[in-house]
């Protein structure tokens, strides 16, 4: 592994472990709650522990006054849910374009048996290569997402993980199983860090039971986005995932210490 994509992968992390929010979502569902005034919300997030925060390229200038020293991922490839196909991601920017804008590492999206997959596999291994080239880490969002397909699948997600190493990522995100014993097969089908996507927004003590199984079938961390950005309290909610993530805390105890 090349000396920069190490010195990124320490930005966006904490010993290995990472607590990531994603918030690209207001290109896929429109300006959202904790969305609209994104600055306060990455100020919350990132004040209660979050390792690194993502976003499209665009508002970068929103993000770097806000971020609170945190790590910088840019998203290069996206859908919106009122289009045709809300699988069929495409390129959004490039890697260049996410280093002039002051990323700290890049990441895209792949959906493992929808229709859009092979032209998915294709800009994965054009990302791969650009971000290569300039020691800029890469964040593959792989899912198991199309016709017949079992979103939670163990399997399925195992393939999807397999399939972000093959093509040439550095980080692993897929969906969670829904125990910990099923998770497993996922984190140990790649040598790559696995890291477990929020998903649907539940429960605080349901996100965290996910997030403490996600860590306990061996994943390095959780990316989790509309549980945290569009809590009444992000600041807490990433307080209480970055205790689980970081410091091994129980659900109980990341429930009451962090002000939940």
């Amino acid at each position: 592994m090349a000396e920069g994509i190490k010195a990124r992968l320490e930005r966006i992390g904490t010993d290995g472990r990472m607590v990531n929010i994603p918030m690209d979502h207001g290109i896929t569902i429109g300006p959202t709650k904790g969305l609209v005034d994104i600055e306060s919300t990455i100020d919350a997030v990132t004040r209660g522990g979050a390792d690194s925060v993502l976003t499209q390229k665009g508002l970068a200038s929103r993000v770097h006054p806000n971020k609170n020293d945190s790590g910088y991922i840019i998203h290069l490839n996206a859908s919106t849910t009122a289009g045709p196909d809300p699988n069929d991601k495409r390129l959004t920017g490039t890697v260049k374009e996410a280093v002039r804008a002051g990323a700290d590492a890049v990441s895209f999206h792949m959906n493992v048996g929808s229709d859009s997959e092979p032209r998915q596999i294709e800009q994965a291994a054009q990302i791969t290569k650009a971000a290569d080239e300039f020691g800029l880490p890469v964040l593959a969002m792989t899912y198991a997402r199309g016709p017949d397909v079992d979103e939670h699948d163990a399997d399925n997600l195992a393939h999807a993980v397999r399939l972000a190493e093959e093509t040439g990522a550095d980080i692993a995100k897929t969906a969670y199983s829904g125990d910990s014993e099923s998770y497993r097969r996922v984190t140990e089908a790649t040598r790559l860090p696995v890291i477990m996507a929020g998903g649907s927004p539940q429960s605080d003590r349901e996100m965290l039971e996910n997030a403490k199984g996600a860590m306990e079938a061996g994943a390095a961390g959780v990316s989790m986005g509309r549980s945290v950005f569009q809590h009444d309290t992000p600041e807490a909610m990433a307080r209480a995932v970055s205790m689980v993530v970081h410091d091994e805390a129980t659900v109980d105890t990341a429930l009451t210490q962090s002000g939940l």
